[in-house]
């Protein structure tokens, strides 16, 4: 990512101030389905801001890596984890996403909020452990106009077709996807 993405990035992070104890909550698209998301193993929080998620999903039990290209947005999250009493359980670091996914062992989950980058889907999906869960949201065309980081009507299902759907929606200007990879060879869908 460019230099001028980064700055742009931090002084919104700059500008927004750290995160308050009180922001603890699950992202609001997988609210309905807290009963699938896992309470141990891995997670990977791709593009994580100030930590929202990913210190959510440590209060549930995960050890979580989040990544970010903002050094701002990363001291929050650490922060923002000490404070909630689970830094032991989260690992947060510079990360540009341009480069690919940080490398690393197969995860039991991804959270990727409010980012998308077409780019990484096939390394999700194959970084995703036998039976793991994918959760994104994102900027969508669907109730909003176009725009280069929004996702087209249907992209999200297209993109992750051979994952298990677990729920999906667009509109308003959103999109997200709950998915779950297939656990044997069996459950794979033929590639065409």
């Amino acid at each position: 990512m460019a230099e001028d993405d980064r700055r742009r990035w931090d002084e919104r992070y700059r500008s927004r101030g750290a995160v308050s104890i009180h922001a603890l909550a699950p992202p609001h698209f997988v609210r309905p389905y807290l009963d699938v998301i896992p309470t141990a193993g891995r997670a990977l929080d791709l593009a994580c801001g100030q930590g929202l998620g990913a210190v959510w999903l440590a209060c549930r039990g995960l050890s979580v890596w989040g990544v970010d290209i903002s050094p701002v947005a990363i001291e929050h999250a650490r922060v923002f984890s000490a404070l909630s009493g689970v830094s032991e359980r989260c690992r947060f670091d510079v990360f540009d996403l341009d480069d690919g996914l940080p490398p690393g062992p197969p995860v039991d989950m991804i959270l990727c909020h409010q980012f998308r980058d077409r780019r990484l889907d096939a390394a999700v999906i194959e970084r995703l452990a036998p039976g793991g869960l994918l959760a994104v949201c994102c900027m969508s065309e669907v109730g909003a106009g176009s725009g280069r980081f929004r996702a087209k009507p249907g992209e999200l299902s297209a993109a992750f077709a051979e994952l298990e759907l677990i729920g999906t929606a667009e509109g308003e200007g959103t999109a997200w996807l709950l998915s779950r990879a297939r656990t044997n060879a069996l459950e794979h869908p033929p590639k065409q």
